[in-house]
């Protein structure tokens, strides 16, 4: 029986941890790898156009898996273009194995012909970064990257000389059981005590959620109605805390709307619940704060805590909730649901004012219609920037939908690399990339890979010519706009050359159907739609302060266009009122 080669092994390893697809880009140095996986019945190579998107894609279907994926670069620059997805990917807690592999062993350190030092490289976003000089380290070392990225959620680097990866693998070499899933942490009795002091002790308890509390909807709301306490959320908590919450009072943040600034800070206690929410010019300073999360170091990093609790949101609900009495008065919260209610009626005008005759089409209106034609479990993929903005106001979770954006580092580009892993996942389920022109332009090769796998991906192209997020930005700190402007093609006519299926809308009126043929055609898809670049304005009564503190006031003040459906739900909430 002929040895396997140490790349056969490593591919075995990652077969036996559940990866079922590396996305990357052949080459030289990492041949003997692509060859293995084609050599390999339980693991598919993806051949993707620029490896920043194998990253990306990688790190989508992890998140939406909760489980291992795997991405490859060759030596040099071609591992080099990972770092951007990885970086995200890192910060998103995605569970992801990246392969980078290397020049000739022994030819590290002499300056050699692409040589980078990608063991040194990719440190800051990633949990563990080891080079493999000998074949003897393998499979411990890979199978120590991979317990790195599934336990502490996020990124593990192996880089691989090709030298190396073409010799043959020792035969007792040592392979152990695989951890393939993290477990939960459940905080300790005396600090669930404390804990229950600080809530029997408060009048007015308020919550605000991250994306830590996916798969704890029904304990929040267990909570939030024990302790009767309005429920605020950042972007990322969207998806997972405000379907079937009679609570919600919206969203902080840049991108907030609602009441939950005020909830937040007209509080006795507000309890952060798997939130690392970056922005603390949005966070009280003179209310107590308990904050709650699965990973210590975000415990305290963005607010002074009166309690730091380390555990998963669900389990320490779990163990919490029993300990705490029920709260009777509803006063705090019904007066935080009916701000909810006003501060959306009062801006709902913008949205409702002949959007369905406004041309340019008002992008408010497109993720609207949209967010009434996709799919009951469709999965989003948002480009950053304005894209976030409709996303955030437009899209109804409903507990079956996913969102996946750039939502922590920040990248453009996202969105189609990520609707790639995730239609990779499940070619069955409905996969739509609300892209902007820029993000969009910048990866667009790999739209080519959508048809090159007839991937039924729906690229819904939010088509402003412009910049926009950048040129509200320099607008607020009272710059001209400058550099921001983009002269676009026709991307339908360039998707329909490609051999997808594109149409191009400029009235609304066409809209509609424009979504429901693209939706109904079986292989990839463009809607290329001409928005108004000035659709998101500065609002129309602005201080100077508010323009000195943007970060303050767009929290505070709903920017023109409205909340669309987001209003619907403060009315349906705002029933369950008593009335006195």
């Amino acid at each position: 029986m002929a040895k396997q080669t140490v790349a056969e092994q490593f591919i075995d390893v990652l077969v036996r941890a559940g990866v079922q697809r590396m996305y990357g880009v052949v080459g030289d140095s990492l041949n003997p790898v692509v060859d293995a996986v084609r050599r390999n019945r339980s693991i598919e190579w993806v051949h993707v156009r620029h490896e920043e998107v194998a990253a990306f894609a990688a790190g989508a279907e992890a998140q939406l898996t909760g489980k291992l994926a795997a991405c490859a670069g060759s030596c040099g620059p071609g591992n080099l273009h990972l770092i951007n997805g990885l970086y995200d990917a890192h910060r998103s807690m995605a569970p992801v194995l990246a392969l980078a592999s290397h020049i000739p062993s022994s030819e590290i350190g002499t300056g050699y012909f692409q040589e980078t030092h990608p063991d040194q490289l990719f440190r800051e976003c990633s949990h563990y970064s080891e080079l493999i000089s000998n074949p003897a380290q393998m499979p411990r070392v890979l199978q120590t990257a991979i317990q790195h990225a599934v336990g502490r959620g996020g990124v593990s680097v192996i880089s691989l000389p090709g030298d190396i990866a073409a010799q043959a693998a020792p035969q007792r070499s040592i392979e152990h059981a695989l951890v393939t899933r993290r477990p939960t942490v459940r905080p300790g009795d005396a600090e669930l005590d404390v804990f229950a002091r600080l809530v029997n002790g408060a009048n007015k308890v308020a919550l605000f959620c991250g994306s830590g509390t996916a798969g704890s909807h029904d304990e929040v709301m267990a909570f939030a109605e024990r302790v009767k306490a309005p429920v605020g959320h950042a972007l990322r908590g969207k998806e997972w805390i405000q379907y079937d919450n009679p609570y919600d009072v919206g969203m902080s943040g840049l991108l907030g709307y609602g009441a939950a600034y005020e909830a937040m800070h007209e509080c006795d206690l507000l309890i952060l619940l798997g939130t690392d929410f970056p922005y603390n010019a949005f966070l009280p300073d003179d209310v107590t704060i308990v904050q709650v999360d699965v990973r210590p170091e975000h415990l305290g990093r963005r607010s002074k805590l009166d309690l730091a609790v380390w555990g998963d949101v669900g389990e320490t609900l779990r163990c919490l909730t029993p300990k705490v009495r029920e709260k009777s008065d509803r006063k705090f919260l019904n007066r935080m649901l009916k701000k909810h209610s006003d501060a959306l009626e009062g801006v709902v005008k913008a949205y409702t004012r002949k959007v369905d005759k406004h041309v340019p089409i008002h992008p408010e209106y497109v993720a609207s219609v949209l967010d009434e034609e996709a799919a009951d479990d469709a999965v989003f993929t948002v480009d950053t920037g304005m894209c976030n903005v409709w996303a955030a106001r437009y899209l109804t979770p409903n507990g079956k939908r996913r969102v996946i954006g750039s939502f922590t580092h920040g990248s453009m580009a996202n969105a189609l690399p990520q609707a790639i892993g995730a239609q990779f996942l499940d070619r069955r389920r409905q996969v739509v990339s609300m892209s902007g022109d820029g993000g969009f332009t910048m990866l667009m090769g790999d739209f080519l890979t959508l048809v090159q796998y007839e991937l039924p991906v729906k690229v819904v192209l939010f088509n402003n010519s412009s910049l926009g997020m950048v040129e509200l930005e320099m607008m607020v700190e009272g710059l001209p706009a400058y550099g921001t402007t983009n002269h676009n093609p026709d991307f339908a006519a360039i998707a329909n050359a490609a051999g997808a299926y594109g149409v191009r809308v400029e009235k609304p009126k066409d809209l509609r159907d424009a979504l429901r043929g693209a939706f109904r055609h079986k292989g990839p898809a463009l809607v290329d739609v001409v928005t108004d670049p000035h659709a998101l304005s500065i609002p129309p009564k602005i201080t100077g302060e508010q323009i000195g503190g943007f970060a303050l006031s767009v929290g505070k003040v709903v920017l023109d266009g409205g909340v669309g459906k987001m209003v619907q739900l403060a009315r349906s909430n705002l029933r369950n009122v008593p009335r006195p």
